[in-house]
Parts: structure tokens; sequence; C-alpha cells
């Protein structure tokens, strides 16, 4: 049986490995590979057919849309009155979400998530010690494990 388990470059995988060895379990049946992180920054904009997760209109829309609302509110003690009060109101809210949700996206390298798979540990174990090496993994903050 393989178990297989991903953790972030820290101490903890070294632990983990060591503390495997000491519970009978030898060198040539663990295997930890580190993986290649994305080189290129995600695109700022979704397509039909393909999405990150990030969408660059979520946050400017809701906030023109309630900025919309208030301007038709308030648009009726106001000397323009409400169609227009709420134009300015979605026009300004759409910008004011855009710019912020910009800076947000560049304050944090346009979505690179603070937790990520950056070494994956593959450990050959018999099936009952599989219950040993999942306790061992999961106490040194494995990320995800799975046995095949």
């Amino acid at each position: 049986m393989f178990v297989i388990a991903t953790f972030e470059n820290s101490i903890y995988i070294e632990l983990a490995i060591t503390a495997l060895e000491q519970q009978g379990i030898s060198k040539e049946l663990i295997l930890a590979a580190p993986l290649d992180k994305r080189k290129e920054l995600r695109g700022l904009f979704d397509t039909i057919h393909k999405s990150d997760g990030f969408s660059l209109f979520d946050g400017p829309a809701i906030l023109g849309t309630c900025l919309m609302l208030l301007g038709a509110i308030y648009g009726y003690v106001l000397e323009w009155g409400p169609i227009l009060w709420g134009i300015i109101g979605a026009v300004s809210g759409l910008l004011l979400g855009f710019l912020l949700k910009m800076f947000l996206l560049r304050k944090n390298k346009r979505g690179s998530a603070k937790i990520t798979s950056e070494i994956v540990l593959m450990v050959r174990c018999e099936n009952q010690k599989w219950e040993m090496v999942e306790k061992i993994l999961w106490d040194h903050f494995a990320l995800g494990l799975t046995k095949i």
C-alpha cells in the first residue's frame, strides 16, 4: 500500500520522515518530492471556459448596486433626482470596487494562496501499519493524505 501526503516546505516533513524511520519504515520505502511552483501570475480576467476563482467583477458589482440604491433613495431629496443620483452611485461604486479589488489583488500577489502544497511524501507500508503512518503524518501537519 502507498500512503501519499502533501506538506508545506518546513521542518515538519523532516520530523515526519524521522518518526516514520523510528517506527521501522526504512529509507528505501519513503520518497519525498518537491513540487515546482507556478512561475507566471494568474490572469486577471476569467473566460467562459476557464475560471480560477478570482472574479474581478463580483466586488465592484455588489458595491455598485449598493451605491446605486443609496443614490436612488437619497436622490429624492437631492437636486438632480433619483435617476441621475442612482447612475452616479452605480458608476462610482463600480469604479471604487474595481480599484479596491485591483489593490487587494496586487497586495496579495494576484491571488497566490497562503498555504500551498510544496512537497509530496510517498510511503510504502503494509496494511497493518496504515493507522500508525496516518497518525504520524497528521501529527506533523500534513495538508492532505490518501492511501492507494
